[in-house]
């Protein structure tokens, strides 16, 4: 009987040492985690928080970053350790059960210089996870938990603009600046500026463009630049073309611009529409007969020069102000003379008489 009870005791105690009844492992399923932006900006924050679902007492958590993205700013629910690439977050219920933690939070910072689109994630995994009164040990998390975010810039759309001086002639060149811009432009790898035109019946209308090679392109017809894109975005994104127009009748134009995403089936990445007149040459007749077919602007030009001029012969042909005075004035001073000789003729007789 005591040989029995000697072995049961033996095997009671290799139990206890091999399953101590105060502990076990399992998995901890109900844990979550979460951002609070899946977009951010530069110089924005964003708080990672994970909850575990219940009550712990104890963990471990490392949240991996990219710190050529991001930079560590705080953590809640633990003491924090940042490491430039990873934050560890160790918690631990000194008080045996009675101050437990249900979640923890880690806040970054998006770099402010960052001027591209950056998909990036955080990478959560966790060890020495325990319930609140640590009778239950969880599995640890080797399996990373990851969130994905994407940091990038607000992005402002793209302008388009055509602009000219002067009057549209038919049938005549004027020069032309076509141009897009952005503050804060969107990248795209294959981007391509491209016009289409609505023009007067039998018309047709160019924009003609050197490129570096000093080859003419006609935008409306085969658009600007490598025919499968180029890439365009970043900060204060411009280009400007000067081109050749060319409006062959007399009548009313549209002209579309489009920039277009190659990579992506030519989907419209911005789009205005431009609306022109091409009005016909003007023409005069001179006295003589002839035709003058320089426009209304040279006539008017010529007339002024003609009237500047007239001005300025009646301006040098003026009447003096005071007319010099002849005819009378001679006989005036004859008469002085005159009678100035008979006072001196008479004085002298009067004198010689005494």
């Amino acid at each position: 009987m005591k040989k029995i009870i000697s072995i049961f005791l033996l095997f009671a105690l290799f139990a206890l040492l091999i399953f101590p009844i105060n502990s076990y492992a399992a998995p901890l399923g109900t844990i979550d985690v979460k951002t609070d932006k899946t977009t951010v900006r530069p110089g924005e924050e964003v708080k990672v928080t994970i909850d575990f679902g219940e009550d712990l007492g104890a963990y471990t958590m490392d949240i991996a970053y990219d710190n050529n993205i991001f930079e560590y700013i705080s953590a809640e629910g633990g003491t924090p350790n940042d490491t430039s690439d990873k934050v560890r977050v160790v918690f631990y219920d000194s008080s045996g059960g009675t101050s437990p933690s249900r979640t923890m939070s880690v806040t970054f910072k998006a770099k402010s210089d960052i001027i591209t689109s950056n998909p990036t994630e955080f990478s959560i995994t966790g060890e020495g996870l325990a319930n609140s009164d640590a009778s239950v040990n969880y599995d640890d998390i080797t399996i990373p938990i990851v969130k994905n975010v994407t940091v990038e810039p607000q992005y402002i759309d793209y302008t388009l603009n055509i602009e000219h001086r002067g009057e549209i002639i038919a049938g005549e060149e004027i020069s032309m600046k076509i141009s897009y811009s952005s503050p804060m432009g969107r990248y795209y790898e294959k981007a391509r500026l491209v016009a289409e035109a609505t023009t007067p019946s039998g018309a047709n209308v160019q924009l003609i463009g050197k490129d570096t090679s000093n080859l003419d392109h006609d935008i409306i017809q085969s658009g600007w630049g490598d025919s499968q894109g180029y890439k365009i975005g970043g900060k204060d994104v411009e280009q400007i073309l000067d081109v050749k127009g060319k409006f062959s009748q007399v009548g009313d134009y549209t002209i579309t611009l489009k920039l277009i995403d190659r990579e992506n089936s030519d989907a419209v990445i911005a789009q205005k529409e431009f609306s022109f007149t091409a009005t016909e040459k003007q023409t005069t007749t001179t006295p003589e007969g002839n035709t003058n077919t320089e426009g209304t602007t040279n006539n008017n030009t010529q007339n002024s020069i003609q009237q500047e001029e007239i001005k300025k012969d009646q301006n040098t042909q003026k009447t003096p102000e005071v007319l010099p005075k002849t005819g009378r004035n001679i006989y005036i001073a004859l008469v002085v003379v005159i009678i100035a000789l008979l006072s001196s003729y008479i004085y002298f007789n009067k004198k010689i008489g005494r």
